[in-house]
């Protein structure tokens, strides 16, 4: 509150406002005086670019698309890890990712039958398909799935573009990696030289994984193991082993022409080990191996587990360990 009173007549300013004036009119100055340069660089200011949206079908792909991308994009995975994908029927949440996504990964050779109406559905003109497994030739099969004689099998689900499993491979995991990195520069080339950094150490630890399985398995070449998915003819193949699947999708039990197969597979070949899917406790596959004398391991498909990019790494050592074991 100002109080009013009489001032001495001595001809000195109040001493409260002549600071006030002067601070009002620095202020003021100060606002107009802004230089026109100035007032066009605030103007300018524009907020941060909006991250490309990518879009991945199921977990090895995810891990491979966010090794290359690290936060330079946002990227999704439709297929929830642990789901079966090769039966996967599509939700509509996934309409609605592809739909608002610039970009889509996806491993290819047919194994995401789900994607074509669920990519029709969405309607988005702009979005990019990449296909991590161009340029790869795919194997029908590395062994006959073993069958008895009379085949009852639901054959629905047969990958009649080749089998799909190339991301079990760490060779053509690397392809898978490239593939996806190229897509990614093409379809955000502000963000080139991350992505081609992020690809480039994810591919040198695939080289390093390359070469323990080729130390570790070369010790025992031509090793026979069955196994109930037919996921691993790559791997087999890479490393001088051989598969043979009793089934070609993973089942949690057993049919009697399973467990069929699996004999007639072990007296026809020399057979060293059955291997199982992880998490799945069947105690029919338990039994048959202790009958047909051999060791039950487990392998693991990579369809399941972490979403950090690097557990790709931690699975397919685990793999290793197994099969050396298994092979001995």
């Amino acid at each position: 509150m100002v109080r009013n009173h009489i001032e001495p007549k001595t001809g000195r300013k109040r001493n409260g406002i002549l600071p006030l004036i002067a601070l009002l009119m620095l202020s003021i100055a100060s606002g107009c005086n802004q230089s026109p340069a100035n007032q066009q660089a605030a103007s300018n200011v524009s907020p941060p670019a909006k991250k490309t949206k990518v879009v991945t079908t199921f977990l090895p792909i995810y891990w491979f698309t966010k090794a290359v991308a690290g936060d330079a994009a946002e990227v999704e995975i439709l297929v929830p890890p642990g789901t079966e994908v090769h039966e996967y029927q599509a939700k509509p949440e996934n309409v609605r990712a592809i739909a608002t996504a610039n970009v889509l990964v996806k491993n290819g050779l047919g194994l995401e039958e789900f994607l074509e109406e669920t990519v029709k559905n969405a309607q988005n003109p702009k979005l990019t398909e990449i296909d991590a497994s161009k340029g790869i030739k795919p194997l029908a099969e590395i062994s006959p799935i073993v069958s008895t004689a009379k085949e009852e099998k639901d054959h629905d689900h047969e990958h009649t573009e080749g089998n799909p499993h190339v991301w079990l491979d760490p060779v053509l995991a690397k392809q898978q990696v490239t593939n996806i990195r190229d897509g990614l520069i093409a379809a955000d080339p502000q963000n080139k030289a991350i992505y081609e950094a992020n690809a480039t150490a994810y591919i040198q630890k695939l080289d390093s994984l390359n070469s323990e399985f080729q130390q570790t398995l070369q010790k025992n070449p031509n090793c026979t193991f069955v196994t109930f998915h037919d996921a691993f003819p790559y791997l087999a193949q890479r490393y001088n082993l051989k598969q043979l699947a009793v089934v070609e999708i993973p089942e949690d039990q057993l049919s009697p022409s399973d467990v069929q197969n699996a004999v007639n597979a072990v007296k026809k070949y020399k057979v060293k080990a059955l291997f199982s899917e992880p998490g799945i406790d069947n105690k029919l596959l338990k039994s048959l191996s202790q009958d047909l004398k051999l060791n039950l391991q487990t392998l693991d498909s990579l369809e399941n587990g972490e979403t950090d990019p690097q557990h790709y790494f931690q699975a397919m050592k685990a793999n290793l360990q197994n099969l050396a074991t298994a092979c001995k």
